[in-house]
């Protein structure tokens, strides 16, 4: 076996993949499969997944199940357009359950949500608040499209471009001043601030958050290609 052949086989982090074969399967030979937003990291959706629909979601890299209901094969996304684009199947340790990761072209929930797990909360801690960056740039996009009186977000957007760009320079040269006194707090607190600034001018200039994900991991696939061309020469 070449090196390349061997590479093909793995994952990006070089561990070995298994065959559909490998894995446990109900007694109906169903496995539950998790859908996550590969991007966002939110839960989508728990489906079921036979041998054959499982086949198809590799095939055609878009999620297909096994409806429990209507007994048959269900390719999400063949009759509303909300297509999954699958990322990676990853099984856990027992090899009877599966994280699909995807990116999904529209919402997960047949009632129009993005996730069928939004709105019925079990239990909620008070002390340990969720966030994702995700949340936050929601929140922000919102001050500047139903504008709120007295926020400072409100006012970014208000005074338009050139004070965005003026407070993301500013920020940044405050996080090199925190970051050269070797003030491990301060740092951190002025790169808490820079993140904001600089989410504030992405929704100004019209970029999302996914747009950066993609960019990231297109410089990731090159770096392992120029990994692999180096291995093999």
């Amino acid at each position: 076996m070449t090196f390349l052949s061997e590479y093909n086989n793995q994952d990006t982090r070089g561990r070995d993949m298994i065959n559909i074969d490998e894995l446990k399967y109900d007694e109906k030979g169903l496995i539950p499969a998790i859908v996550v937003d590969a991007v966002t990291k939110q839960v989508l959706t728990l489906a079921y997944m036979n041998k054959e629909s499982l086949a198809i979601s590799m095939e055609k890299e878009l999620t297909c199940f096994w409806s429990r209901s209507r007994n048959e094969l269900w390719l999400k996304g063949e009759t509303s357009g909300n297509y999954q684009h699958i990322v990676s199947i990853t099984a856990d340790c027992d090899k009877d359950a599966l994280v699909v990761m995807v990116e999904p072209d529209g919402p997960a929930c047949h009632l129009g949500t993005v996730s069928c797990f939004e709105d019925n909360i079990v239990f909620e801690s008070e002390e340990r608040k969720e966030f994702s960056y995700e949340q936050l740039f929601e929140l922000i996009r919102g001050r500047k499209t139903e504008k709120k009186e007295g926020s400072y977000t409100t006012y970014l957007f208000d005074k338009g471009l050139d004070k965005i760009l003026k407070k993301v320079g500013e920020e940044s040269t405050e996080v090199i001043i925190a970051a050269k006194a070797e003030d491990k707090k301060e740092t951190i607190y002025e790169i808490a601030d820079l993140a904001y600034h600089v989410m504030v001018l992405m929704i100004e200039a019209g970029i999302d958050l996914k747009d950066i994900h993609k960019e990231l991991a297109s410089r990731h696939v090159i770096d392992k290609k120029v990994k692999q061309e180096k291995m093999t020469s």
